[in-house]
């Protein structure tokens, strides 16, 4: 087995933070590395502990979790961000996701579920329960990217149709038998080409538009 996922709490309720950290311990491939109650420390935090998965929640003092999540991005931050949360409105689900989340799970998620969740986002994927797709999807995005398909290569929206299924560049690079940095390079392409901020905006862009890997 290889290194375990280093996985940083914040959440503003304690108890919260030890009911995750009390099931995270025993999964022998996630290791909890820190704790913050709200964003500032937890960015503070995440600076200091390179985790590579945060377990962010979203409303909370200070600095909340949509705050936090861009600061980590201006911050260059390689940490993959899960909204881990209650509120299911789409003015909170939407400006996570759009601020730079890697997925976004609710509260009540089953703890198998949820340790699934992390590896998931922790392997590059976009974690998207399909009421928060849909969400997304409603938002009127109408100058987003729109007539722009048409200036991407065969390869790009080959790479941008497995986005949309969720692959890791890993995995896009092993089904186009590609490098990972070739893959690295069609992706910022197809981002700079649709002008879209990132791999989420991406996906639900092919979703749309009937890209499909």
């Amino acid at each position: 087995m290889g290194e375990p996922i280093k996985v940083l709490l914040v959440d503003d309720h304690q108890v919260v933070r030890r009911g995750l950290r009390t099931f995270l311990e025993v999964q022998d491939d996630i290791e909890v590395v820190g704790e913050a109650a709200d964003g500032t420390e937890g960015v503070a935090r995440a600076e200091e502990l390179r985790p590579d998965v945060v377990l962010m929640d979203v409303k909370m003092p200070g600095m909340d979790g949509i705050d936090a999540l861009r600061r980590l991005r201006e911050l260059d931050n390689p940490a993959r961000v899960l909204i881990v949360t209650s509120f299911t409105e789409q003015r909170t689900v939407v400006p996570a996701l759009r601020a730079g989340a890697a997925g976004y799970v609710y509260k009540d998620v089953d703890p198998d579920a949820l340790a699934g969740a992390i590896r998931s986002v922790h392997a590059g994927h976009i974690l998207l329960q399909p009421e928060v797709a849909g969400a997304l999807l409603s938002q009127d995005e109408a100058g987003t990217g729109q007539g722009r398909g048409g200036s991407l290569t065969e390869r790009e929206r080959e790479v941008l149709g497995l986005i949309a299924d969720g692959r890791s560049n890993r995995e896009i690079a092993r089904a186009l038998v590609l490098s990972e940095k070739t893959v690295k390079t069609h992706v910022s392409n197809i981002l700079m080409k649709l002008d879209l901020a990132d791999r989420t905006q991406a996906a639900l862009w092919a979703v749309r538009h009937g890209v499909t890997g």
